[in-house]
């Protein structure tokens, strides 16, 4: 099997990503090979992240979405394909790279988003721009790192702790949504969002469309 080709590396809020490319695929690495953030070929649930924020509020008009965590743009590709040509889509990547990446290498395997005009990108944490926008979005979808558990950054505990989902609870309209993405189940994280209000249901979905592959975790929390 070909071995990977290094395309870039970038050291930020200290964490190393390493951007690789064998064939058609891509993925993303972090810190000397620690682990394997995504891959290219992997994004059914984050996908299905989207679609079900999306088809939440599919009745409202003009709606007002944050996707937090760019990634490889599988998750904002599925907000655009689902969301309707009012719609408005904030997306918060903490990670300059990442979004150059989006626009200089793998644009093309999420047929460019970013490209989308209802899009705009900010490179800001996505708990920041939730704390200056109360009461505003109608879905709020939480890709970052690898969810409540996350292993690239400490600081991702202010994002699925308490002070984070009701800073989340708060940025949302009554009735919005949020869904959140995990590798793996968090009973306690279930029982947070419980705790501030929402209403929730966890889903789980296969990474793969042909129902192969690890078994993700999403979490739809809905503020009544």
């Amino acid at each position: 099997m070909t071995d990977y080709t290094l395309l870039d590396t970038s050291s930020e809020h200290g964490t190393t990503l390493r951007l690789l490319k064998r064939g058609d695929e891509f993925t993303i690495r972090v810190d000397n090979q620690h682990g394997e953030l995504m891959h290219s070929s992997v994004h059914n649930s984050e996908d299905v992240l989207a679609e079900l924020a999306c088809k939440h509020v599919a009745a409202r008009k003009k709606t007002r979405l944050l996707v937090g965590g760019l990634g490889m743009g599988f998750t904002l590709a599925s907000a655009l394909t689902h969301s309707g040509p009012d719609a408005r889509i904030t997306v918060a990547e903490l990670m300059p790279a990442v979004v150059r990446w989006n626009r200089e290498h793998i644009g093309a395997i999420a047929g460019h988003p970013l490209k989308d005009k209802r899009v705009d990108v900010i490179i800001q944490d996505v708990g920041k721009v939730m704390r200056e926008h109360k009461n505003t979005f109608d879905a709020i979808m939480l890709d970052v790192d690898n969810g409540p558990d996350g292993f690239t950054r400490d600081d991702n505990d202010n994002l699925y702790g308490l002070g984070g989902l009701e800073t989340a609870f708060e940025s949302l309209t009554p009735g919005g949504v949020l869904t959140v993405w995990s590798a793996e189940r968090d009973i306690n994280f279930t029982q947070r969002l419980m705790k501030i209000g929402f209403e929730v249901e966890e889903k789980r979905v296969r990474e793969h469309t042909d129902d192969l592959g690890a078994i993700h975790t999403i979490w739809v929390a809905v503020r009544y």
